[in-house]
């Protein structure tokens, strides 16, 4: 049996990080999902849609795949990915380390801190500034939540990084997406496969 085959057999290093109330309120599961409600179909994610939400895919130039889905909603950017985990253990303590160590990398500052799905990374990160012009800082919260042999990892920016009208609304298209795992043996993190919607129906607009 492979490595892969195992993975479901490694040990609890870090427990799961999700909110209390995740099976009812979300993100959910496929199998938890409403199955009558109409989701747009990305493959390993749907999105539920609503007034004023636009769908991005986020395609790497090389390969064509799609490497993320943007959500732009509430003047705000909401950009997920979902990624194989293993069934008991989590993966977002360690992804939080990671996330800090890189901005910190790029001259930026992170905080942790309390948030609506549990621990969250606020970063600043410098955005970088034409020429003669003075150089910033972009606000972004790092979210992330530990599903069912699955980890789904949000970046919001935008109003609902700081304005808490937005940050809810941004909050509740957050838990209102279900992630697709499949039966697919994957390794922790490999970036579980998305895709364009199969029908026309709440196709994704620039």
């Amino acid at each position: 049996m492979s490595d892969i085959e195992n993975v479901d057999e490694v040990p609890v290093d870090h427990p799961k990080s999700a909110p209390d109330d995740r099976a009812s309120a979300g993100p959910f599961d496929e199998s938890e999902a409403n199955p009558v409600r109409p989701y747009v179909d990305l493959g390993g994610l749907k999105v539920l849609p609503r007034e004023g939400l636009h769908v991005r895919l986020e395609v790497e130039e090389g390969t064509k795949r799609v490497v993320a889905i943007g959500l732009d909603y509430a003047n705000s950017t909401l950009q997920v990915q979902p990624f194989a985990a293993p069934r008991n253990s989590g993966l977002w303590h360690e992804i939080r380390e990671q996330i800090a160590d890189q901005i910190a990398r790029q001259g930026g500052t992170t905080t942790v801190r309390e948030g609506a799905f549990g621990p969250e990374v606020l970063a600043q990160i410098p955005v970088a500034a034409a020429e003669g012009q003075t150089g910033h800082q972009r606000l972004a919260r790092f979210i992330g939540v530990d599903g069912p042999r699955w980890f789904l990892r949000g970046v919001i920016a935008g109003e609902a990084a700081v304005d808490p009208t937005a940050a809810a609304k941004v909050e509740d298209l957050f838990r209102s997406i279900v992630v697709v795992r499949g039966s697919t043996p994957m390794p922790p993190r490999d970036l579980i496969p998305l895709r364009m919607p199969s029908t026309s129906a709440g196709a994704p607009t620039a």
